[in-house]
């Protein structure tokens, strides 16, 4: 690979590491936000019997919600492991460019 495929690259994969980042930063907030809602329906279910309508219908919600949150962590780990494979490959890389450079200068 040559110096300025090298550099494309590294910007490419600069920029992937970026975005994975950032999405792993709105999964954690969406986690974060749903585990807060969660625990509002629970504390809104203590104030009904258990068999009224309106508690099963919080507990249906809460069970949605625990499924959502779910998919969430399938979502990020995901991201974790793809961004793990790109800080590999981004490694990789820079050892190449380094390479080409000291002999590419090597006199």
């Amino acid at each position: 690979m040559g110096l300025i495929a090298a550099t494309i690259r590294l910007n490419y994969l600069q920029q992937t590491r970026l975005d994975l980042e950032y999405k792993i930063q709105l999964i954690t907030q969406a986690r974060m936000n749903l585990a807060q809602s969660v625990t509002d329906l629970t504390q809104v279910g203590t104030d009904y019997d258990g068999d009224s309508p309106v508690a099963k219908m919080l507990a249906q919600r809460q069970a949605k919600l625990k499924i959502l949150e779910q998919k969430l962590e399938q979502q990020m780990q995901e991201y974790q492991h793809r961004l793990q494979m790109v800080d590999t490959e981004y490694d990789s890389c820079q050892k190449l460019l380094e390479k080409n450079i000291k002999s590419a200068f090597q006199y």
